[in-house]
């Protein structure tokens, strides 16, 4: 398993930002895989990517190259507990392997502001996670945790997740995408461990 994350990767890989279509929830803590899939489009090579709907597919995706490396750019356009088909789909239409499938998405249990990486693992309560998992038919996936931060008080998590950032942290949501997009193309061109290493220890 070693050889996992060590070796520096090469074949093709699926970016997933995890999100909840429609404009109700823009700019939800929920939807921050899609502000950071957005980032990377913005950055690709030899110029911005724009999204397309892939209709076999039922997600919008784009193809381009970013950190060396062809990728696929995907987000579902079904709601969060029901993002695993759409991104199986994608995965097998163009030939992914679950182990190259890197995940955006928010966490709560991370601080606010903070990224943190890893493969496989629970899903944490994640509607998104847990679908993702019972399609791919695998916990083998690399997951970018964009830290949002837990519920003040008694607030349920959903809501939480499903409202906007405060007055007070949008200032940084920025840096969190920017940040979160960074480690993808870390991922994308040096594999788990070296990418965890730097983004861990910033």
């Amino acid at each position: 398993m070693g050889g996992v994350t060590t070796a520096e990767p090469t074949g093709p890989a699926l970016v997933v930002g995890l999100a909840n279509p429609g404009p109700d929830y823009e700019g939800t803590r929920h939807n921050i895989g899609w502000e950071v899939l957005q980032e990377l489009a913005s950055r690709a090579l030899p110029m911005p990517a724009g999204f397309s709907t892939h209709k076999k597919t039922n997600c919008e995706i784009t193809q381009t190259r970013l950190a060396g490396r062809q990728v696929v750019l995907a987000r579902p356009r079904s709601y969060m507990n029901l993002s695993g088909g759409p991104i199986a789909a994608v995965a097998k239409y163009f030939s992914v392997e679950p182990t190259d499938v890197i995940v955006i998405h928010d966490e709560i249990d991370i601080d606010f502001g903070q990224v943190r990486l890893k493969r496989g693992g629970g899903e944490g309560g994640h509607n998104g996670l847990r679908s993702l998992t019972q399609s791919l038919g695998t916990r083998d996936y690399l997951r970018v945790r964009a830290g949002v931060g837990r519920p003040p008080g008694r607030m349920a998590v959903a809501d939480f997740v499903l409202k906007r950032f405060s007055k007070l942290e949008q200032p940084d949501v920025p840096f969190l995408v920017q940040d979160a997009a960074d480690a993808v193309e870390l991922l994308l061109q040096h594999g788990l461990e070296t990418a965890q290493n730097q983004v861990h220890s910033a």
